[in-house]
């Protein structure tokens, strides 16, 4: 790591910390007792307003209400944050309103000739989604779903929610307690604990329509939530053998919740343990073609008949073609 990277981390560590020693910057850096003290007499010298403390248990503090100096990019961290607000594009994120502006204010802090690469790296850089032969040009329109960011500023509140959902041109509503927000298929998907039916559930944000905080007095606490879904996931009904094939697919995609445990050192052969929910015919169409995608190379161990009986017709369906 060059010198002046490494002071700018330092610098955000330190601010990050009520209090610090040169024995953890050593450590958390791999640098010498020497090359610390320089590092922080540079980082003083910056103006950053650090004080002293003496004796055994000395160390070092940020002077309150300080104001850290201004902030120092490499030019690799520069192309990084760009490429990242290039890559972003078309994947119809939420808070995508301010990336214009911030790209404005990243183009002045950076000299003429930082420029000129950014420019060429937008030339010719092309990601999933764009036009090759005008760039500028999306497939898709690049604003997220009107309710993700009304849905994550709620979240970021409580975690407790009502969260309304069209299904069935039916408005259906569910208490959950919110577990992630994931992106998985090009869409973004809500995983929470149902509160009523005690369950896990998937709630596609394409289908939200509104989101509220829910009632305190109805709630289940975070303690009972956590055992319920360590009861549930001890439930497993869907044991697989995997080999390197199946391993290649599985890497290419799998769905969030779905890990592998490798089984030898050189991690061509793995297992796959889950629970499927068979009464979620959403759920079992889904894990029924990826199995389909993962190809031949898997044993089964334990499947429920549900899936069984689903991949037998699939597999006639594609006899007879």
């Amino acid at each position: 790591m060059k010198k002046v990277e490494r002071i700018n981390i330092i610098m955000r560590y330190i601010n990050n910390r009520a209090h610090f020693t040169i024995s953890e910057i050593m450590q958390e850096f791999n640098i010498s007792r020497s090359t610390a003290i320089r590092d922080i007499r540079e980082i003083e010298a910056m103006g950053m307003p650090l004080v002293a403390e003496v004796g055994r248990d000395g160390g070092y503090f940020v002077m309150n209400n300080s104001v850290l100096p201004t902030v120092r990019f490499t030019d690799n961290e520069i192309k990084a944050l760009f490429i990242a607000f290039m890559a972003t594009r078309n994947l119809q994120l939420p808070y995508l309103k301010s990336r214009h502006s911030l790209a404005e204010k990243l183009l002045g802090l950076i000299s003429q000739n930082q420029q000129d690469d950014l420019v060429l790296l937008n030339q010719i850089l092309l990601f999933e989604g764009t036009n090759p032969h005008n760039p500028d040009l999306l497939d898709l329109s690049d604003l997220p779903h009107p309710m993700l960011e009304q849905f994550i500023q709620t979240l970021l509140v409580d975690r407790y929610l009502v969260v309304s959902v069209e299904e069935e041109r039916e408005i259906k509503s569910y208490p959950i307690y919110l577990m992630r927000l994931y992106r998985e298929k090009s869409s973004w998907q809500i995983e929470g604990f149902d509160l009523e039916e005690e369950k896990r559930r998937i709630i596609p944000v394409d289908n939200l329509t509104d989101v509220k905080p829910y009632p305190e007095k109805k709630r289940i606490s975070k303690k009972k939530i956590v055992e319920q879904l360590s009861t549930q996931e001890e439930a497993i009904n869907l044991v697989l053998e995997l080999g390197p094939k199946a391993i290649a697919q599985f890497k290419k995609y799998h769905p969030l919740k779905i890990t592998i445990s490798y089984t030898n050192p050189y991690q061509t052969t793995a297992i796959l343990k889950t629970f499927i929910d068979v009464l979620h015919s959403d759920e079992l169409a889904e894990i029924t073609n990826w199995l389909l995608f993962l190809g031949g190379d898997i044993k089964i161990r334990e499947m429920p008949k549900e899936i069984v009986e689903v991949l037998k017709e699939r597999m006639v369906g594609l006899g007879n073609k």
